[in-house]
């Protein structure tokens, strides 16, 4: 539900000639125009635009009625998926060299050692794939015009939270709302079906992966904090230089800072991707991957 409220004002110079009677309602303000006359132009222009929550007007016990209705029936869809004689799935192909399959999305849980059984100590990543589902499949005039591409969703949230538009996606695809949607460009003899539950036995110990994700933020941080600058000394004349960046390089030629200098700035809050990391273990039981190093 929305509610919508108009502002009606008057423009002072131009003018129009009416032939005929017209009423226009915004809100609580009627302008009328008479038959034969002039008049100033009035224009309507919306100045508030207030969304309500589905609970507004609802009671507590009906709010908690439908967010647990709203469980059972994707519980139930969910449990429907993972059977995989219900639907048939499409045709798999032969592997060929270049192809490329669809990612998955997880959730970091934390890091850890393990250790080889010739002793050596690695820290590892641990990434659990939860609620993973391929959603839809775009074809190559979807997608880039190049390759098809399928949308995986991760972890269910509430359908009360998404658009009608997003909700219709899901139930086209048959799976719960997904809080996280990613794309992933895929060959096309590595198409999924829609529907399709994707799980952390996708990949197998000893392969490599990339991993993308935003990285956490830290805000407006100094050249020392965010690159690593020595810093100037602490004694010996300075006055209040310490943490500062110093010269910043060029002087009169060419007269300019060169674009890409490690200056103060925004640290974080934004995606990177590391390259070739190594499955260590595989967790099918809790769906868990264990990756090389830090993410």
């Amino acid at each position: 539900m929305a509610s919508l409220a108009c502002r009606v004002f008057r423009i002072k110079d131009p003018f129009f000639r009416v032939t005929h009677g017209l009423t226009a309602t915004a809100s609580s303000a009627t302008v009328t125009l008479t038959t034969d006359g002039f008049m100033p132009v009035a224009q309507f222009v919306r100045t508030i635009k207030s969304s309500t929550w589905f609970d507004e007007h609802l009671t507590e016990d009906s709010a908690k009625f439908m967010r647990r209705e709203a469980f059972e029936d994707f519980k139930q869809m969910t449990a429907e998926k993972l059977n995989p004689l219900k639907d048939e799935p499409w045709p798999r192909h032969e592997w060929e060299e270049g192809s490329r399959r669809v990612g998955l999305i997880a959730i970091k849980l934390g890091m850890m050692p393990i250790w080889t059984k010739s002793g050596e100590r690695h820290v590892v990543t641990m990434l659990q794939v939860k609620e993973c589902n391929v959603v839809k499949h775009l074809s190559k005039e979807e997608h880039d015009g190049v390759r098809p591409a399928l949308l995986v969703g991760g972890k269910n949230c509430s359908p009360f939270q998404k658009s009608e538009e997003a909700v219709e996606l899901f139930r086209n695809a048959g799976v719960p709302p997904k809080q996280k949607l990613s794309t992933f460009r895929v060959t096309e003899n590595a198409l999924i079906k829609p529907g399709t539950p994707l799980y952390a036995a996708h990949f197998r110990p000893g392969q490599y992966v990339d991993v993308t994700a935003k990285t956490i933020g830290k805000g407006f941080q100094g050249v020392m904090k965010r690159w690593g600058f020595k810093g100037q000394p602490a004694t010996h004349g300075q006055t209040k230089t310490h943490r500062r960046p110093g010269a910043l390089g060029p002087g009169g030629d060419p007269a300019k800072v060169w674009k890409g200098k490690k200056m103060p700035g925004q640290m974080g809050n934004r995606f990177k991707t590391e390259l070739g990391l190594k499955v260590w273990r595989v967790n099918n039981r809790f769906n868990i991957l264990y990756l090389c190093l830090y993410v």
